[in-house]
This record gives C-alpha cells, sequence and structure tokens, in this order.
C-alpha cells in the first residue's frame, strides 16, 4: 500500500521509517553509529561527513553501476565514502571515473561485481533506464542500499517490485530526483498546504526535453557498425530485445528509442512533477491520455507511430481523484517544445518557468508558478507575491539542499532518517511518470488505470505494456 506522501518528511522532526542495516558486523557498527542521531533533522557534520572527514570507521564502501555520466557526478558527492568498486560496460566512457578511484575494483559486469565482492555496502545505479531495474533488485537482494537515478524504472510494473523489495529487504534508498531534497519544493509544498491559492484544481507542467535527437526514425537503422572494442554490447543491451549495435543508441541518444529510455517524460517527469506530486498528495490517476506531434515517412506521407523512438512533443492529460481535504485534480504534461497557454496575470516578457520546465499551480484563490525541481515558486503576478505572507517553515530541510541528495542517502545507509525520495516515495511518484508514457505508446486513448491492481481496465493493449517482457537470460 502507498504511504500517504505527508509521511515522508512533514516537520522539523519528520515521522520517518528508520533505515535498518544488513548483518554483516560491519553494518551493525555503522547502523549503531548514527542511531542516537536519527531523531534530529540536523545532525553534527563531522559525524556523518558533512564538514571535514568522515571518521574511516563509519565510512560506507559504495560501488557505481553505469560511471560515465551521472553516475561520476553522484559518485563525486560520495566520495568521502570508500569507493571501493566500479562497474561499466564501456571502459573507454568510464575511463575518467575509473582514474579519479584507482583504489577501487573495476568490473563489466555488475552480477560478477555482486558476487565477487563482498564488501559492498551500497550501490548507486546510474545505467541507461532500461537497466535501472536489474540492477537494482540483484543488489537489494543481495542486501545492499541502493541510489538509482531517476527515472527508477523502465515500467510501471518494475518501479512497483523495487518498492516492495526494498521494503521487504530493509535497505535505505533513493532516487535520483536531486530538486526534491531542495529548498523550493518544500516551500511550494507549504504555501499550498497552508492555503495560499486555495484547492488546486489544474496544473501544468512542461520541459524543454527532448535536447537529444528523437522523433526522427520510423525504423531501427539498418547498416551495422562494428562494435568499438571497448564496449560489451551484449551487456549494455541487458534485458531489452536484441539488436546490432549502433552509434544512434549511446553514449547518450539512448533516451529517445523505447527499449532503452523512457523519452523526456522520464527524463525531467521525475523532477518537474515531483513537486505536483508531494503538494497535492497524489497517488494513482484514475485515467491518463496522451497526445503526440505526427510522424511523417516517405513522401509527405503521415505514417502511425511504430515506437521505435518516443516522438518529438507529446501532451499528456492525467486525472487524479479526491485525497482527502484535497479536490480532484487535472495535470497536463508538456514537451518537445509545447507550452499551456500563458496565464493572463503573468506580466509581459516575463520567463514561465525556467529554461528546464516549470508548473504552474492553479487554485481557486490565485496561482503559483515555479520553475523546474520546484524551485523558485512565485504567486503571480508579482504584485500578488509581495502582498503574500508566508506561512512558517513546517518541513525538515535537508543539509545542502539539491547538492546533500547523495548524502541524505548515505546518512539513511548509516541508520539516519530514510532518504526524502526513498523508494517509498519515489516508487509512486515513478509509477506516475511511467504511465504517461503508456498514455504517449497510445495515443487518442483515454486509459483508465487501477492503481492498487496496475491494471488497465478498459484497455488489453495497453496493460500488456505494464510489465515488459525481458529477453532469456534476464530476469527481475
Amino acid at each position: 500500500m502507498q504511504p500517504a506522501p505527508e509521511e515522508h518528511a512533514l516537520s522539523v522532526a519528520p515521522k520517518q521509517m528508520k533505515s535498518t542495516m544488513g548483518k554483516t558486523s560491519r553494518r551493525r557498527f555503522l547502523g549503531g553509529a548514527a542511531a542516537s542521531v536519527a531523531a534530529f533533522t540536523i545532525v553534527p557534520g563531522r559525524a556523518l561527513g558533512l564538514d571535514g572527514e568522515t571518521p574511516a570507521s563509519n565510512r560506507l564502501n559504495i560501488a557505481g553501476v553505469g560511471i560515465g555520466g551521472m553516475g561520476r557526478s553522484n559518485l563525486k558527492q560520495c566520495s568521502a565514502e570508500n569507493i571501493v568498486a566500479l562497474c561499466d560496460v564501456d571502459q573507454e566512457y568510464a575511463a575518467k571515473t575509473i582514474a579519479e578511484y584507482p583504489q577501487a575494483k573495476v568490473y563489466r559486469d555488475f552480477r560478477e561485481m555482486l558476487d565477487r565482492q563482498k564488501d559492498i555496502d551500497a550501490v548507486i545505479v546510474a545505467t541507461p533506464d532500461h537497466t535501472h531495474a536489474v540492477v537494482a533488485m540483484a543488489s537489494i537482494r543481495a542486501g545492499k542500499h541502493v541510489y538509482v537515478q531517476k527515472p527508477m524504472a523502465h515500467s510501471v510494473y518494475e518501479a512497483r517490485v523495487m518498492t516492495e523489495a526494498a521494503r521487504e529487504h530493509k535497505v535505505a534508498t533513493q532516487m535520483g530526483n536531486q530538486g526534491h531534497s531542495g529548498d523550493g519544493i518544500r516551500v511550494l509544498c507549504e504555501w499550498i498546504w497552508g492555503g495560499a491559492i486555495g484547492a488546486v484544481r489544474e496544473v501544468h507542467a512542461w520541459t524543454n526535453r527532448p535536447v537529444w535527437p528523437q522523433g526522427i526514425e520510423m525504423e531501427r537503422p539498418k547498416d551495422t557498425p562494428p562494435v568499438p572494442a571497448t564496449l560489451d554490447w551484449d551487456l549494455w543491451l541487458g534485458p531489452a530485445p536484441p539488436r546490432p549495435y549502433h552509434p544512434a543508441y549511446l553514449p547518450l541518444s539512448w533516451r529517445a528509442w523505447w527499449d532503452f529510455g523512457t523519452g523526456s517524460l522520464g527524463d525531467l517527469g521525475c523532477h518537474v512533477l515531483d513537486p505536483v506530486f508531494w503538494a497535492l498528495k497524489l497517488q494513482y490517476p484514475d485515467s491518463v491520455e496522451g497526445c503526440i506531434s505526427t510522424y511523417w515517412g516517405g513522401f509527405w506521407q503521415k505514417t502511425e507511430p511504430r515506437n521505435e523512438m518516443y516522438p518529438r512533443s507529446t501532451i499528456v492529460r492525467y486525472h487524479f481523484p479526491a485525497r482527502g481535504d484535497m479536490t480532484p485534480v487535472r495535470l497536463t504534461w508538456w514537451d518537445g517544445g509545447m507550452m499551456p497557454p500563458r496565464p493572463e496575470e503573468l506580466e509581459e516578457g516575463r520567463q514561465m518557468g525556467d529554461s528546464d520546465g516549470g508548473a504552474l499551480f492553479i487554485g481557486d484563490k490565485g496561482t503559483i508558478m515555479c520553475g523546474c525541481y520546484g524551485k523558485g515558486p512565485r504567486l503571480i503576478p508579482e504584485t500578488r507575491m509581495k502582498e503574500f505572507t508566508p506561512p512558517p517553515a513546517t518541513i525538515a530541510r535537508i543539509p545542502g539542499g539539491m547538492d546533500g541528495h547523495e548524502k541524505d542517502w548515505i546518512r539513511a545507509c548509516k541508520g539516519g532518517p530514510a532518504a526524502s525520495s526513498n523508494f517509498d516515495y519515489s516508487g509512486p511518484l515513478s509509477e506516475m511518470v511511467l504511465m504517461g508514457n503508456l498514455a504517449v505508446r497510445f495515443p487518442g486513448r483515454r486509459l483508465m488505470w487501477d492503481g492498487q491492481k496496475m491494471e488497465v481496465t478498459n484497455d488489453a493493449e495497453a496493460q500488456s505494456y505494464v510489465r515488459r517482457a525481458y529477453r532469456e537470460g534476464w530476469k527481475l
């Protein structure tokens, strides 16, 4: 069952489930070292590595899987701990990161790493989206704490199973939506919960993505260039259906392909929609529908999408039922240059959101606009903002804000409060985002959704994509 959003961080002394360490004596020690400070919002920096050196006896042994891109940044934020293992299927792409941690053992296959290196306490997963779940689930079952880049999974089913497994194995988790540790999202929640704009019945959210080639291919590339000597292509494919290597897929453009990425919505939805999900205490939508930009092929010939690449632009419309004292709400997602109507009360020349995206919360008594990650919330117009007296802060702040997102997880690994975007929160958030992609796959249909059962109740074809098939040899 999905916990109510307010259970994750409601007050200066948040009511959160304490993380439970593994069974080894090392983990019992790490957990005990932090137990006495678990109830406090801000703990002594020297004890938890926020100020100066972390005591050697209190350092986690961390492994990174997928270390050439965002994984490198995540590891850097954790460098006060022991980085003991590095795993990537492309040793050339990962070369800079490998050079930065010469003491770490290097692997290509995460399964070999988990089997051979028993001193690992926690794993950072920053592979392409289609392999998040298989790496994270193997790590969780091995008793490792996990930090998984957003979105935490490629399908709704994967997100649900990961959430349940983390709870069962009592490991500390965090999704890489760093905005959830920022101050902006907390301010926005406090305003909305304090009634600053009354009941919110309509929200619009948007992003500038894609910033990679997308919606330009109707079919897979036909040519088959040789696989680079430094890349294990079969491992890179992981659970995805087999296909020949092509540079159109990597190192960065995999986001555009259905088999590997989650498109614009998957890339930025867990950032832009996070403040919407939290502030409005959303759970499961009861319906989702999508529309997409037109595909053209041949000589001015409109063709149906073949679900090889995500469209250039999409609009996704969610409907959520009433939740406690909150009214039903309609949420509309826009990407690929598509934008909601500009509010009449917004001053001419003023940017909507920020360069990455933003959201508009339209209430009975006013409108709030924020940027990506919930940054910089403002009542509009600015004259309304100047008259506004913000309510007092009631939600615990994360030390370091967005830059402290990984350290928030590290504290949870050591026995502190659950991380701000642990899977009990980020799992349902990811499910909402991925349900939007399901609607994009079947544009023009309204999918009726039973979230508890993970069931599209009116469309058997769409239901078949809630849980994707893995190729032989791969499983959760």
